[in-house]
């Protein structure tokens, strides 16, 4: 069962993840990909050093970065290349107050407040956390990353009845706000959240209804329908299984193809132990929709 529920956690990375990234570099990299690049050239560690002298030159960078953060305490540029260092450097608690400035001086861009709220869960802050998720929801409902990192800790504080309010509220009030603000709400992603928590709490069949719901509601979507075939194939419904995954394979974008095919081949493997090690290398090995560093 170990094996089995793992490939199934498998799918929601590589159908959510895929399209969303919950990760926090992947998000860190859409948030800053248009203004970052003064700070990154100055803070990419030198190639070709020692890992002890690569560990130098960032916290050398740092010091550089708060040395210019003295002086003016409101520089973008400087508090985003003393985040993407401390990062680098596994410094979560030392993210924080340049994710807080950030998310102050950037208040139209939620992701700011998204990453603050990953920072503080990771550091067990779950109320904090929370706050600063809910501060997200208030103002972009749809924000998936937020819907994601939030159901991630009610998961965590088993309220998992909670985590299904919200995201059932989300998706019942989704066609209102894509009305009033296009593209506000990715209803398949919110779908697939959904039955990811009713597949971790063992309700089935209800996430089967909802991978039908979204093959219905998007047929061109790949995500849901590759879901669908592992919970079928870890069912033993190894015909129906098959005929999603070739769906599913020719539904989905060129890159991801080949991993599909992996996951296909390897959920048809009765003796396979899939791992992270075992796995695309590309797909991160997530247990669990819970956001990391």
């Amino acid at each position: 069962m170990n094996r089995d529920r793992w490939i199934i956690n498998v799918v929601l990375v590589v159908a959510v993840l895929a399209f969303v990234g919950f990760s926090m570099i992947p998000l860190f990299g859409s948030v800053f990909k248009d203004n970052l690049a003064p700070a990154v050239a100055k803070s990419t560690p030198t190639p070709n050093l020692s890992p002890s002298d690569q560990q130098g030159d960032l916290e050398a960078q740092a010091k550089g970065y708060e040395l210019v953060l003295q002086r003016e305490p409101d520089n973008r540029t400087a508090l985003r290349g003393l985040l993407e260092v401390r990062l680098k450097l596994g410094d979560i608690k030392g993210s924080v107050e340049p994710l807080e400035k950030l998310a102050a001086l950037n208040p139209e861009q939620p992701d700011y407040m998204v990453l603050l709220a990953q920072a503080k869960q990771q550091l067990g802050s779950r109320e904090a956390a929370a706050q600063s998720y809910h501060a997200v929801l208030a103002s972009h409902p749809g924000n998936i990353h937020a819907l994601q990192g939030l159901v991630s800790l009610l998961m965590q504080q088993k309220r998992p009845e909670a985590a299904i309010g919200l995201l059932q509220e989300t998706l019942k009030t989704a066609t209102q706000l894509n009305q009033t603000q296009p593209g506000s709400v990715e209803i398949t992603s919110v779908q697939m959240l959904l039955a990811q928590v009713y597949f971790n709490e063992q309700r089935y069949p209800e996430a089967m209804t909802i991978y039908d719901e979204a093959i219905k509601t998007n047929k061109q979507d790949f995500r849901p329908v590759l879901a669908k075939a592992l919970v079928l194939q870890q069912q033993g419904k190894t015909e129906q299984a098959k005929s999603l995954f070739t769906t599913a394979t020719t539904l989905a974008p060129a890159q991801y193809k080949d991993q599909i095919k992996q996951l296909a081949k390897a959920a048809a493997t009765p003796k396979a132990i899939i791992s992270p090690s075992t796995a695309p290398s590309s797909i991160p090995a997530v247990p669990s929709p819970s956001p990391s560093f």
